[in-house]
């Protein structure tokens, strides 16, 4: 059985419903701090099949010790965590204990109970700010915001369990912007409260319920002078998770993967294609860069298709279109 956690989060429901699809068992939980029962629902309703599921934070280890004690795990999908660039730098603290010490506490209970097999959410910010792109794997290895640094600490923690022991099997997947929505429109982003990724806050401000996009910063070294980001479908996402799954069960030791398209989009390639595609105004007004953002960022991704057979299918239309058809009537 699989262990999913943050499950009812973006990335975590459409991984779970591509794992059960797969014929994997699976058991859940989050603690939902920005998500919604509702998405357990929706994964059960898509996939068809039903699954344990329990409210629990990383933070709290004996609520976490009952899914081990109660469950044969043998693997672990790790997403749950916090993830806003922008609240991190604002409440590093809470960043940080959050997502390391929750993540210790998740291998103390996988140490002690033999589970050997663990793929992690990581993230291209542990890249830093590249000096060239595409970035491929063998990048030097920095960060910008506290986020980022939470994903660096991880992985060189993981690393070093795999160093101590020998049949510790990982695979470190560092995304690089996940978008989109699943086909059906039951689950997507909708995070709670405002926004702080790009898309959610295009389709806020094409609802209405924005007034305007706040486009951070026109001045960057680049086409447009917008950022520029490698934006990935979350259901080929989800599927590189399954790939990493099959990998890390037949091979022990780090293992570590690109999930990117290969090609870089602005910020004004995403807000005028999502306006095209979806017949839909997207009003922005400009304001000055953020920090920690940087100015171009996406990925070489021939390592996972060449060692796990996978690579990215949909593109940024399809992206665009399914985000809109999954928020527009909530």
């Amino acid at each position: 059985m699989i262990l999913v956690t943050g499950m009812s989060g973006y990335i975590g429901s459409h991984t779970a419903v591509a794992l059960l699809k797969a014929g994997k068992d699976i058991v859940g939980f989050d603690n939902f701090y920005n998500s919604s029962f509702e998405a357990v629902k929706a994964v059960e309703s898509l996939s068809g099949r039903s699954f344990p599921f329990y409210e629990a934070d990383l933070r709290d280890i004996d609520s976490m010790e009952r899914i081990f004690k109660e469950h044969n795990i043998d693997a672990v999908v790790h997403f749950a965590g916090l993830k806003a660039v922008g609240e991190s730098v604002a409440k590093p603290l809470f960043y940080y204990e959050n997502n390391i010490c929750g993540t210790v506490n998740l291998l103390k209970l996988m140490e002690k109970y033999g589970v050997m097999r663990f793929v992690f959410s990581s993230s291209a910010t542990v890249y830093g700010e590249p000096k060239s792109v595409p970035i491929n794997e063998d990048f030097p290895l920095s960060t910008t915001n506290p986020y980022g640094s939470t994903k660096l600490y991880i992985e060189g923690i993981l690393k070093d369990m795999c160093k101590a022991n020998k049949e510790f099997s990982v695979a470190l997947l560092r995304y690089f912007n996940p978008i989109g929505a699943h086909e059906s429109g039951l689950i997507g982003e909708n995070p709670n409260g405002i926004p702080n990724n790009l898309m959610p806050r295009i389709c806020q401000t094409a609802k209405g319920i924005m007034k305007s996009l706040t486009v951070f910063g026109d001045d960057y070294p680049t086409p447009d002078g917008t950022g520029v980001r490698d934006y990935i479908h979350v259901c080929d996402l989800a599927d590189g998770h399954i790939a990493a799954l099959d990998k890390i069960e037949k091979d022990t030791g780090v293992h570590i993967y690109n999930l990117g398209t290969g090609k870089g989009y602005s910020v004004y390639d995403l807000i005028h294609t999502f306006a095209r595609v979806n017949g839909v105004e997207v009003p922005y007004t400009v304001c000055p860069r953020r920090p920690g953002d940087v100015p171009e960022m996406y990925s070489d991704p021939s390592k996972a298709k060449a060692e796990l057979g996978w690579e990215a299918r949909l593109g940024l239309e399809d992206m665009c279109r399914s985000s809109w058809s999954f928020i527009k009537d909530k």
